[in-house]
């Protein structure tokens, strides 16, 4: 029992951590949305039984561009707060083990998640309290956080291996959409049901959940971990390093000299996951409003069946196209084609005006998830073994500086252009995966070197 127990570890890791993380994010991302937008409702026109249905007020322009603006707000103060705390965790966990890491960001969203419920009881507590919630997800890095020990973990789990790794990262990559899935069914079913409160309250449960498997179940694998980090560390640094010296060890992952093209390859890489979650971020702070609003308005309940349709198809692409298609075509083939098709699906959403165009958008984005999968994978070949944490982190910081700058651009923007073109934010996104699809393919055309080789300054 124990030697079938230890196998089925090896099977079953880090893929639950990232689904109950995601299940609870995207439950909770258009609850608060909608919290927000109902209580700057209720401050503008101080009329509660309007507010109560988004029905009656979905098309009023004030109420959307002051929604709009708050938003901002809440994402550029979770991006600012999860910056240092995502480029120092990853280096720390090459050192401490990844499963501390993947703990951190549900212990404070426990903590974040009780202060929104408390914003949704409590009636006449203003809308900005939830500032403060946004702050705390954002102290231990957030989800990049549960991104970079998670695929840190499975980059020491897969050591030599190219094409076991790129699978199982593809497969922790679809627990993202798997987890969409299941976090929109479930927050508007909850949503619409039974309100807000149960929302907040399944979201919490998460948490809680994601905290006892990795307690009991999750074990650190004994690969890609050293007591020390770097080369150079002194006799001091040897028995505790302190913060700064994790934060230096991240930025020399990514910016010290390899063989051939290869630092050149994985800066490449890197602007390459910004830029795809820079309008991963982009496309959910806007997708709410932007549906809502004429002629397409959805309700939360439409809302919630569309985001999980596209999040279940975004999963079946990587968990069962993507393995089917390796077996003929090169990975980064099918990362590009991945890019053309999601920039189809954004340039069709920002001209969608009636339901079955919005619910094409999820069918065209299908194999949309591909190329960030594949993306993780040549990275962490790339890097050392005793360097997987540290340069997760880096990636997972500039993840982190996204949730600003998606918030400022699309936030910012969607206001702009609403009453002329409500859908230029997508059209936005979809230039900026044509330049990842140019990106891709100058990485494609570099010549292969041997990976993981070091050059001395």
């Amino acid at each position: 029992m124990s030697a079938w127990k230890e196998k089925l570890r090896r099977v079953v890791t880090v893929e639950p951590v990232i689904f109950f993380y995601m299940t609870s994010t995207f439950i909770v991302t258009p609850a608060y949305q909608q919290m927000i937008i109902t209580k700057v409702c209720q401050a503008l026109l101080k009329n509660e039984t309007l507010c109560s249905n988004p029905k009656h007020h979905k098309g009023d322009e004030e109420i959307q561009t002051t929604a709009s603006y708050i938003l901002l707000l809440f994402n550029a103060t979770l991006s600012l707060v999860s910056i240092p705390p995502a480029i120092m965790l990853g280096s720390w966990s090459d050192r401490a083990g990844r499963r501390w890491v993947m703990a951190f960001p549900s212990l404070l969203s426990l903590l974040s998640g009780g202060l929104l419920l408390a914003v949704s009881l409590l009636g006449n507590i203003s809308v900005y309290w939830t500032l403060l919630a946004a702050a705390l997800t954002g102290l231990t890095g957030g989800h990049v956080s549960i991104f970079l020990s998670s695929f840190s973990y499975l980059a020491d789990l897969t050591m030599g291996s190219s094409s076991s790794r790129t699978l199982r990262m593809a497969v922790a990559e679809s627990m993202i959409f798997v987890g969409g899935t299941v976090g929109f069914l479930l927050g508007g079913f909850l949503q619409q049901e039974f309100g807000l409160k149960a929302a907040f309250a399944a979201y919490i449960g998460c948490h809680v959940l994601a905290l006892l498997y990795i307690a009991l179940w999750l074990r650190d694998p004994s690969t890609g971990r050293n007591t020390c980090i770097a080369e150079q560390c002194s006799p001091e640094d040897q028995s505790r390093l302190n913060i700064l010296k994790y934060a230096k060890l991240s930025f020399k992952a990514v910016f010290k000299r390899r063989s051939g093209q290869e630092r050149l390859k994985l800066h490449f890489l890197i602007l390459c996951t910004f830029i795809n979650n820079l309008v991963a971020v982009g496309d959910q702070s806007i997708l709410l409003l932007f549906l809502m609003y004429e002629p397409r308005e959805f309700t939360t309940a439409l809302f919630g069946v569309f985001n999980s349709v596209r999040m279940l198809l975004l999963g079946f692409g990587l968990l069962g196209l993507f393995p089917v298609l390796m077996r003929c075509i090169k990975e980064m083939t099918l990362a590009k084609l991945s890019a053309v098709f999601r920039i189809a699906s954004y340039v069709l959403l920002a001209f969608s005006n009636n339901t079955w165009m919005v619910f094409l958008v999820a069918v065209v984005g299908a194999p949309a998830g591909i190329s960030q999968a594949v993306i993780r994978s040549l990275s962490s070949a790339i890097v050392g073994p005793d360097e997987q944490g540290a340069m997760f982190s880096f990636s997972a910081s500039v993840e982190a500086t996204c949730i600003l700058i998606a918030s400022t651009i699309f936030n910012g923007l969607y206001p702009l252009t609403l009453t002329t073109v409500p859908g230029m934010p997508y059209i936005i996104m979809a230039v900026f995966m044509l330049i990842v699809l140019i990106l891709l393919q100058w990485i494609s055309e570099m010549p292969a070197t041997h990976p993981r080789l070091v050059l001395s300054d």
